[in-house]
């Protein structure tokens, strides 16, 4: 079956093994990457379609006359128009739990970053600050450990549990938030407004829903403790930037740690890239990327197709099915 990967640049500098997607199912067409002016020409011939983040909207789907099978190199799936694919029974399949270990680190990157004041005492080095320092240690900026802090964690899915159990190695405090809006508390969580006013680092792992956007915003901002820090690894939307950024100017709170934005690459900017300071931490939509992770991701988009081919069963996407 024809297959074409419209933005295979977006999974690979060259140290993707591509053999598991070629034993699945040949011949291949790899494109690095695809405006959107160019999807529907690039999938016209196409019988399978692979996509990271390059958009299938209803116009390119129907222009697909052979097509049989989407496929996401990713978790998320707001790319692909659901309901135009259901409408010509084209299954739509995507890949989870491949970049755990991967994210889970660089949440712990995060807080160990802002524990140990790497980035401020790296800063202090590159000035001459340690050089011309009277003493053998600088204690210009305060270290603490992690052990004995409450972290709060809101999500609690695979993510969510896998950061648990690393942050129970550290002697960390947990605290797993119940859903914002609940009734009632579950055994093993604890109120939401609880987790946000106690917690010493909060750490998001929710996807985004309308029940979940701005989850974060200034009244949440205004219950945690001046001293806690927000973590972010999940979804922009999940937190109210406007309100976040006022929280870090006025000193609300420690710091926050994105990797995340509204647009990616921000190409139009975004006001939190001009925020001088270092209790503000971004990186750019990284955390998922380690090169196991990828390599992971690509075997399980093989695992797919190979089983899509053999009417055996894969991550077939229902929403649009069921709405």
């Amino acid at each position: 079956m024809l297959t074409v990967f419209l933005d295979f640049g977006s999974v690979t500098r060259g140290d993707i093994d591509r053999t598991v997607l070629e034993q699945a199912t040949s011949p291949w067409i790899y494109h690095d990457n695809t405006a959107r002016e160019q999807v529907a020409e690039r999938i016209r011939e196409a019988e399978i379609v692979v996509s990271n983040k390059t958009l299938l909207d209803r116009t390119a789907i129907c222009a697909a006359d052979k097509l049989k099978l989407i496929c996401i190199a990713a978790t998320g799936y707001n790319n692909v128009d659901l309901v135009a694919a259901a409408e010509r029974n084209i299954p739509v399949c995507n890949v989870r739990n491949y970049a755990t270990g991967s994210v889970v680190q660089h949440v712990f990157m995060f807080m160990l970053n802002f524990a140990c004041r790497f980035v401020e005492y790296q800063q202090l080095i590159k000035k001459g600050g340690w050089q011309t320092s009277p003493y053998f240690c600088p204690l210009d900026f305060g270290i603490m450990e992690l052990a004995g802090k409450t972290l709060g964690i809101i999500g609690h899915g695979e993510l969510g549990s896998a950061v648990a159990n690393l942050a129970r190695a550290f002697g960390m405090k947990l605290q797993i938030a119940e859903h914002k809006s609940a009734l009632s508390v579950r055994s093993g969580r604890t109120a939401f407004d609880d987790v946000i006013c106690q917690a010493d680092f909060i750490t998001l792992h929710c996807p985004l829903s309308e029940d979940t956007h701005h989850l974060i915003g200034s009244r949440e901002l205004d219950l945690m403790k001046p001293s806690a820090y927000l973590i972010n690894t999940a979804r922009s939307g999940l937190i109210n930037d406007t309100d976040l950024l006022q929280a870090l100017y006025s000193g609300r709170i420690a710091g926050a740690a994105i990797d995340v934005l509204k647009e990616e690459p921000p190409v139009n900017g975004n006001p939190l890239l001009d925020y001088p300071y270092p209790n503000l931490i971004i990186t750019p939509h990284s955390a998922w990327a380690s090169v196991e992770s990828r390599q992971r991701m690509i075997s399980l988009l093989a695992d797919n197709i190979h089983n899509f081919l053999q009417n055996k069963p894969f991550n077939q996407i229902t929403d649009a099915l069921t709405r």
